[in-house]
């Protein structure tokens, strides 16, 4: 049987919402990875099937940079450090998780930008992320752009099945009938200290 390009996407976008809600839920190195691939993966079956992209989201052209970074050298996932909030001294944020990232590798994506001639794109990077000291969270900018791909296929008439994307598109409508901001500053606040001493220890530490 023949595969369509909407059902390739479709089945694109069941996996991202899937590995999403991985992240979420159990979330380790090798879930972000997979999300990071996903989040490829989904813009090109997009791409063939409705015309449609995410190259004009600033959210995905910094997880693009990184997962190629990571595609290319992927023992560099290792340096990733996923901490639940809880875990912290007192901090006030948006999300359960921060997802931290050494400041150098996102500065390595800078140099793979360069070489392929797109260093435009850096300063996308460098104001999307996160950036505290010597550590990126790149978690806020993980939800904001699972809101754009959601509001971008459904916009495009993609039909997604799957429980994960409905518990998503139900936290959406909630939002939307609530009034509520579907997107998240991802501000870190924290009440010990400064913030990059906080996430030093922390990375440190690999709590």
């Amino acid at each position: 049987m023949t595969v369509t390009l909407m059902e390739s996407c479709q089945a694109a976008g069941e996996r991202f919402f899937r590995l999403y809600r991985w992240h979420c839920v159990k979330p380790d190195k090798d879930t972000l990875f997979n999300l990071l691939n996903s989040v490829h993966s989904l813009n090109d079956r997009l791409r063939k099937a409705t015309g449609e992209h995410f190259f004009n989201c600033n959210e995905f052209v910094a997880l693009k940079a990184l997962r190629n970074l990571l595609h290319h050298e992927a023992e560099l996932v290792n340096e990733v450090r996923i901490i639940p909030v809880e875990k912290l001294p007192p901090v006030s944020t948006d999300l359960l998780l921060l997802c931290l990232v050494p400041s150098r590798l996102v500065l390595l994506s800078f140099e793979q930008l360069n070489r392929k001639r797109r260093a435009h794109e850096e300063e996308v990077v460098r104001s999307t992320l996160k950036w505290y000291g010597n550590d990126v969270n790149i978690n806020p900018c993980v939800f904001n752009f699972v809101v754009h791909a959601f509001e971008k296929l459904r916009a495009s008439g993609v039909q997604i099945d799957g429980g994960e994307y409905a518990e998503f598109q139900a936290s959406y409508e909630f939002e939307e009938e609530s009034g509520q901001s579907h997107f998240i500053t991802g501000d870190i606040i924290c009440h010990a200290g400064s913030v990059e001493e906080v996430l030093a220890v922390a990375f440190a530490n690999v709590i």
